[in-house]
């Protein structure tokens, strides 16, 4: 139990502070962290709950599957599954989505793409590339209502113990081998989506001109 409770409190701190970057809009987004690896288990945040508050029901613990292993009423989100497939591929410690206004635009810019590539900046450092001139790239998938569908999909892009996907207006999910390691590339990737917006914006005034 004191592992259940030690990731408890990992997941509630990084929960407080992408809140209070305002990353949670309309109660969108889910974390999770892992609790065990045989068998898999791992808390997940609750569907529907306003995400910039804190109570004592925010989380709950699942199984490989996404299924629930507490008797509350309280529901996993409903992309619990994507978590899932991390959690069984991989030895990720921890996932994180959200659903940002930089990371739906940079899937706007680049809507008729399967990825996007970023190289040149002091950033892509923080995702592990550290050579001159290092590129980094980033799959787009599409925006699959059904979630088993849409699981599959983003299950053919989850290679390796720390990662990222965006789905095409609807966010980015990273993972990574502990809550640090997630939250470090979760920070990267929305650094390269913000400054790639604002570029694409100052271009497009002043080409207008």
């Amino acid at each position: 139990m004191s592992n259940y409770f030690s990731r408890w409190s990992d997941l509630a701190a990084i929960k407080k502070e992408l809140a209070d970057r305002d990353w949670f809009f309309g109660t969108s987004g889910n974390l999770s962290i892992k609790v065990s690896s045989e068998p898999v288990t791992f808390l997940v945040t609750a569907s529907g709950k306003d995400k910039r508050k804190f109570t004592d029901h925010d989380f709950l613990l699942v199984d490989s599957n996404g299924e629930k292993l507490e008797d509350t009423t309280s529901k996993p989100s409903a992309e619990t599954l994507l978590h899932a497939k991390i959690y069984n591929k991989t030895n990720a410690g921890c996932v994180l989505h959200v659903h940002t206004i930089d990371n739906n635009v940079i899937t706007e810019l680049y809507k008729n793409e399967t990825h996007i590539e970023f190289t040149g900046n002091e950033i892509i450092k923080a995702l592990g590339f550290w050579e001159q001139d290092a590129k980094v790239s980033i799959p787009i998938i599409s925006n699959i209502a059904h979630i088993p569908t849409l699981a599959e999909q983003f299950d053919r892009y989850v290679t390796g113990d720390s990662g990222a996907i965006l789905i095409q207006n609807h966010g980015i999910t990273v993972w990574g081998k502990d809550a640090f390691e997630a939250k470090k590339i979760l920070e990267a990737w929305e650094f390269l989506f913000s400054y790639q917006v604002k570029v694409a914006t100052i271009k497009h005034v002043v080409g207008s001109f």
